[in-house]
């Protein structure tokens, strides 16, 4: 069950580049591309970020990065929050990573500023309050497998497909992705995939232990979220001061240290996309 959002939840209008304006008449009549729902019931406290931008299979648009920011601004400061689950209503795919696209149409400046605001994204989701989890029910290539590298936990179905593969197109890994993959996998792990671009199914990247749980795939196309909702009901009844963000300080210094930066910040020709 889910529970009406409260007015606070509601997202704004979202921010676009000069180069996206031309539809802002259209912005009053559009599906927003990220929905909040907060599960009600025995699920209470189970709040889920729904991506919904089928046209472009969740790819990492402005509008998109923009709604998702913003929820999570709002989400941060909500209590009630005790575990937040990132899931696709996209049968097939999970984030198909930057929008390539809509990277076209920008000038030079703004794919720098893009570029910052999808390293801030991760960034916000890596300090998220609240325990994470990515459902991987598909595709998360690219920038969307930095999103899931960004969440405390991954679960993936079996048949989903992941990787780094910005090499494959002449591009660098620009939203965290670089830091991420060798504190889950390990350096030269993470090197090897990063430099081939290597595409991984739910198994293989179980097995590499980059995502926690691998399952079989149902008929509807949503076997990870089922997983990962479970996994979410497990953690909702410990004791919220214990799982709260604040009080990891250990495995944070364990684990990542003092954020360090991504390889050089976006300049005209900077080939960092994520």
């Amino acid at each position: 069950m889910l529970r009406a959002l409260p007015r606070a939840l509601r997202l704004r209008r979202p921010w676009m580049s000069p180069g996206a304006r031309g539809c802002a008449a259209h912005a009053s009549t559009r599906t927003p591309e990220i929905q909040v729902q907060a599960l009600t019931g025995p699920n209470q406290g189970i709040t889920e970020i729904l991506m919904n931008r089928p046209h472009a299979r969740n790819a990492l648009g402005n509008v998109f990065v923009s709604e998702l920011l913003e929820a999570l601004a709002q989400l941060r400061e909500d209590q009630q929050v005790r575990v937040l689950l990132f899931r696709s209503a996209v049968k097939g795919v999970f984030c198909a990573g930057a929008d390539l696209k809509e990277r076209e149409r920008m000038s030079a400046a703004e794919v720098g500023t893009f570029v910052q605001r999808l390293r801030g994204l991760m960034s916000e989701i890596a300090a998220f309050p609240a325990p994470t989890i990515a459902a991987m029910d598909g595709f998360a290539l690219g920038g969307g497998l930095e999103l899931a590298l960004a969440c405390d936990l991954r679960i993936a179905a079996s048949s989903a497909v992941m990787g780094l593969i910005e090499t494959t197109r002449g591009l660098l890994p620009g939203a965290g992705g670089t830091q991420r993959l060798p504190r889950c996998l390990g350096v030269a792990l993470a090197k090897e995939l990063i430099f081939t671009g290597r595409r991984l199914n739910g198994v293989q990247a179980h097995e590499l232990g980059l995502v926690n749980h691998a399952v079989a795939q149902n008929e509807e196309g949503d076997a990870a979220y089922h997983r990962a909702l479970a996994l979410a009901q497990e953690i909702l009844p410990q004791n919220p001061v214990a799982t709260r963000r604040s009080y990891w300080r250990d495995i944070r210094r364990a684990t990542s240290g003092a954020e360090t930066r991504e390889p050089t910040s976006p300049v005209p020709g900077d080939p960092s996309v994520c």
